[in-house]
């Protein structure tokens, strides 16, 4: 007896018939946040001249880093956040990490939301038949997300450690770890220190013949 099928199943396979158009962030949305205030953002007490990094799923962490690690080089920036949702939170903590690594003595705190996204879907017009009726146009499909954000905020400044998601400056990796230098490696045709003046410490054939002699 044929099971029956999932409701899952028989969404995803009408999902199949559609294409997505675009994703927005639905108005009013950003809520369920864990440790956040009110504002319209995570951090809503920032100092001026902070530099906001919006992470996407395409973004390239080298050209993240890159734009990151000389924004902070300069003394008037004291600040720096790096935003993601959705399947950029991995590269939002990856760009985060690095840049502690390259820059010591920097204050963070993470910030976990929810965002609202509504995401517009077409229907695909169907392939070409014999004696094919003009059909209507594609119908259009909007469905309502909620997907988590994370925000992480990197500060040269001091900041509260009583507040959710605070992590104090980790040490610089030069001052943990501090790399050894390389034991030169002895080629196999080279004789050991011991083994050289042994060889020249043993007479010669004439030498020998002279000891007999006297």
């Amino acid at each position: 007896m044929a099971k029956p099928a999932s409701p899952r199943s028989g969404q995803r396979r009408r999902m199949e018939n559609f294409r997505k158009v675009r994703s927005e962030e639905a108005p009013g949305g950003g809520g369920g946040a864990e440790g956040g205030g009110p504002g319209s953002g995570p951090f809503a007490d920032l100092a001026p001249g902070a530099v906001h990094m919006r992470v996407k799923e395409g973004s390239k962490i080298r050209n993240l880093l890159a734009f990151a690690t000389a924004s902070m080089a300069q003394p008037a920036t004291r600040a720096i956040v790096f935003s993601g949702c959705g399947r950029a939170t991995t590269k939002t903590v990856t760009c985060a990490e690095i840049l502690k690594r390259r820059l010591a003595g920097l204050h963070q705190v993470t910030r976990l939301r929810y965002r609202s996204v509504r995401e517009v879907w077409q229907s695909l017009p169907p392939g070409p038949t014999p004696q094919q009726k003009p059909r209507e146009p594609a119908a259009s499909l909007s469905v309502l997300k909620n997907v988590p954000s994370l925000a992480i905020l990197l500060s040269k400044d001091a900041l509260d450690p009583r507040q959710p998601g605070y992590q104090p400056p980790s040490p610089h990796p030069d001052s943990s770890a501090q790399p050894t230098a390389p034991t030169p490696k002895r080629s196999l045709r080279e004789p050991a220190a011991g083994e050289g003046s042994a060889k020249r410490s043993q007479p010669g054939p004439g030498a020998a013949g002279e000891d007999q002699s006297t």
